[in-house]
């Protein structure tokens, strides 16, 4: 909106720097105020859980909701700098609201009742529930922005391929969008980790978009001109990720929480359908897949096996970076494995984008 008013006609890249310093700015100016003011109101911070592992004690006392901060500074660093007449990005930045006051409610409901119990937030059933409601809508309204030449309600696979899914397409939505959304959640458990996985994520992110809005950039991608809107609104997301893990480095001096997670994997998974990238960005994902996985296979395993109260496991604990905990790797070590990790995946991801 900012370029429009001072009749400044500025290119995707410009947008996208714009909105990345707008965003990461917001965050490293008003991060240690906003520490200290979560540290005031919270007192305790946030309740260690009982089924971490003993480590994380140090951590006690360390405020949550950090992603508060960060939705606010990627809505700021987007608004100002996107095209307020194309939907695309104000779709994101429903997701990233809807999903982002879902684990506000989480937040709220754990510091509140300070409680070290594993369901002390939301109810599975009620966040779930909320989750696909908001799918439901973002689904819909993310097919509305494809031009008139594709399929409705299709998949795009690399190659330039493209599958009618029909109703089946809100089903790859809940996958998609929700999914992300409870990886991200659950991913979020390591100083600094959900944002250094989610940083190449978002390059990859970023490399689609300029292939959906470039002739010859990308072979086989399909045309989304209307996604040119949205490099503010990655630029912001990349900007705020990089500021807040100015913050949330090891030693931590706030977490994300749920707040954060689930609005930063709603916003994620919410783009890559607006760019018709669900496969490419599903695969630069693989390492919060894995992750989700681990902790899947962990609680479907123990109520298979379980017998007198008691199950059989496959990990040590899971999620699977509590897993490497408990074989005696450090944090460090392990955020920056799972970083490179991540790094790999996108790099397979961008290949894909080459067929």
């Amino acid at each position: 909106m900012l370029p429009q008013l001072l009749n400044i006609e500025l290119g995707g890249g410009a947008l996208f720097a714009c909105g990345f310093a707008a965003a990461f700015l917001i965050m490293v100016i008003f991060g240690r105020g906003y520490i200290n003011a979560m540290r005031r109101w919270q007192k305790k911070g946030q309740p260690i859980n009982e089924n971490l592992p003993q480590s994380h004690l140090i951590k006690s006392g360390t405020p949550t909701m950090g992603g508060l901060l960060m939705v606010l500074a990627i809505v700021v660093g987007g608004v100002l700098f996107m095209d307020w007449g194309q939907d695309a990005p104000w779709i994101s930045i429903a997701a990233l609201l809807w999903f982002g006051a879902i684990g506000f409610a989480d937040d709220f409901k754990k510091v509140r009742s300070q409680s070290k119990k594993a369901d002390n937030g939301l109810s599975p059933k009620m966040r779930l529930g909320l989750e696909g409601l908001g799918v439901l809508g973002l689904a819909y309204f993310i097919n509305q922005t494809m031009p008139f030449y594709l399929p409705e309600y299709s998949l795009w696979f690399p190659g330039g391929y493209l599958l009618p899914l029909g109703i089946l397409y809100f089903v790859l939505a809940y996958f998609v969008i929700a999914g992300t959304a409870n990886a991200a959640n659950i991913t979020d458990g390591l100083d600094g980790m959900l944002s250094k996985i989610y940083i190449p994520i978002l390059v990859v992110a970023l490399i689609a978009l300029f292939g959906v809005t470039r002739l010859g950039f990308i072979p086989n991608a399909v045309m989304l001109p209307e996604a040119a809107s949205l490099f503010p609104i990655i630029g912001a997301a990349l900007g705020a990720l990089v500021g807040f893990l100015w913050f949330n480095s090891a030693p931590a001096s706030i977490f994300m929480g749920d707040t954060g997670s689930l609005a930063l994997g709603g916003f994620v998974g919410t783009v890559s359908m607006l760019l018709k990238a669900e496969i490419v960005i599903g695969v630069a994902s693989l390492m919060l897949v894995a992750i989700l996985l681990s902790s899947f296979i962990q609680t479907f395993v123990y109520k298979l096996t379980k017998k007198n109260g008691v199950g059989k496991r496959v990990f040590k604990r899971a999620p699977l970076h509590h897993h490497f905990e408990e074989l005696g790797l450090p944090e460090s070590k392990i955020v920056e494995r799972f970083f490179i990790m991540s790094i790999l995946f996108s790099g397979i991801a961008l290949l894909l984008l080459r067929l």
